[in-house]
């Protein structure tokens, strides 16, 4: 009887394509064939491209010919509703139902994003439109309404007073909010407990205040119970309750996102806790910092209404924020475009034109200060560290030096010693010769 041995199972192998030979070579290997892997197919193009066309065809023929339909919003809706059933039964012929559901999420995703990018696109366009009459003028950057009137040309006046009023304003508010918002960010992350969770849920129901109640709230006790003046400072406290809530929310969730094996690794070679906040929490979470400082600023930057009970409306520049009312970018677009002049209005939308080139300005420098990643260094700061390396290596260098004299020194002297005790322990050990006595 013979016993066979178990056959082994046989490996499926794909064999790799090979370039095409020549015809008279030989015959040609037939390999796999290759799958693309664009996210972005032909057949993609194709269903979205027709269910956009068969949508416009059908609302039309609705709108004109069978129902009593009209106006441009009603169409855009029925022809967006149209569009996503008949691109989910053009996708359905190739993929299974998952696959389809992907796709119209993945269209109305990315329809809703330009439909935002086109309202700010159209925001920005009109607001330039409608102040392209004003922003020619030199004046109009270089002096302020106190000469100037409601039918006065657009060759006389400007807003000067209002741009230094805006940056002395969010300089303040920004010297206030960005210590105590990053502090409080720390402290919701780092020492966590009741207390912080408390903090943390006082911080979100801040973040939806009314604006009109931070200008109520600083009027009520900075101007009428402390006796200050409206003044730009009693507007950037405003500004600042505003804006904090923004800044410690934002940066307790960037905070939040540093990994956890940083701390341990900072914690293992001994620092403080303190210690590794400073030089690797806060390093490695700059840039998101940075964008919570941006929002922040864009929190406060255009707000009207704290700003008017607050500093209250002047024509004239005032750049002590002391004492004295103290006119904003904002609070000036606001009073230009409530009249009915034309060129009252043309500032009025010029200024807006002005508001949101300095916001930009501000974006920019925030991100050139805090767009670099963890453990990138500036210039100033690498010659700092060379600088700092050398004089490093220099002292480690002149101890080494020290500590070789001293052994060197120590070592003499230890030989010294030895030989000294060599000497007397051989004098001691060599006898004495014996002198007889002489007898009388």
């Amino acid at each position: 009887m013979t016993v066979t041995a178990p056959s082994k199972p046989s490996r499926t192998t794909l064999r790799a394509a090979l370039p095409a030979q020549d015809s008279g070579s030989g015959p040609e290997s037939v390999g796999e064939r290759r799958r693309g892997l664009s996210l972005l197919r032909a057949t993609d193009v194709y269903a979205l491209v027709g269910a956009a066309a068969a949508a416009l065809a059908v609302t039309g023929v609705l709108f004109t010919r069978l129902l009593p339909f009209n106006g441009a919003l009603g169409f855009v809706v029925i022809a967006y509703a149209l569009f996503l059933a008949l691109y989910a039964l053009l996708v359905s012929f190739d993929e299974s139902g998952p696959a389809v559901r992907d796709r119209v999420a993945a269209v109305v995703v990315q329809s809703l994003g330009l439909v935002m990018v086109g309202a700010l696109a159209f925001v920005i366009v009109y607001t330039l439109w409608e102040g392209r009459k004003a922003l020619p003028h030199p004046n109009f950057y270089t002096e302020d309404m106190a000469k100037a009137g409601p039918l006065d040309p657009l060759t006389a006046g400007g807003i000067v007073h209002a741009m230094i009023g805006t940056l002395e304003q969010i300089a303040m508010s920004l010297a206030i909010t960005v210590p105590a918002g990053l502090l409080c960010a720390v402290f919701l992350n780092e020492v966590p407990g009741p207390f912080a969770r408390f903090v943390r849920t006082v911080v979100e129901a801040m973040t939806a205040l009314p604006s009109i109640v931070a200008g109520l709230f600083i009027y009520a006790t900075v101007i009428l119970s402390l006796g200050f003046d409206r003044s730009g400072f009693a507007a950037s406290l405003a500004l600042s309750v505003m804006m904090l809530p923004i800044i410690i929310r934002a940066s307790d969730v960037v905070i939040r996102l540093v990994p956890g094996t940083l701390r341990e690794a900072a914690y293992a070679l001994g620092t403080s806790r303190w210690r590794t906040v400073w030089h690797v929490v806060l390093p490695t979470a700059r840039s998101g910092l940075t964008t919570s400082v941006i929002l922040g600023t864009a929190r406060g930057v255009g707000e009207t209404s704290p700003v008017l009970l607050t500093a209250g409306f002047t024509a004239e520049v005032n750049a002590d924020p002391r004492s004295g009312p103290m006119v904003s970018l904002p609070l000036a677009t606001f009073e230009f475009v409530k009249s009915p002049e034309p060129t009252m209005i043309a500032r009025g939308f010029g200024t807006a034109a002005v508001l949101m080139l300095l916001v930009l300005v501000l974006f920019v420098i925030a991100r050139i200060i805090g767009g670099r990643g963890p453990g990138r260094l500036t210039r100033r700061q690498e010659h700092r560290r060379v600088l700092a390396s050398r004089r490093d290596a220099e002292r480690f260098a002149s101890r080494r030096d020290a500590e070789a004299f001293a052994s060197r020194r120590d070592a003499e002297a230890f030989a010294s010693r030895a030989s000294a005790n060599a000497i007397s322990d051989s004098s001691a050990a060599s006898p004495v010769p014996h002198v007889p006595r002489s007898t009388p």
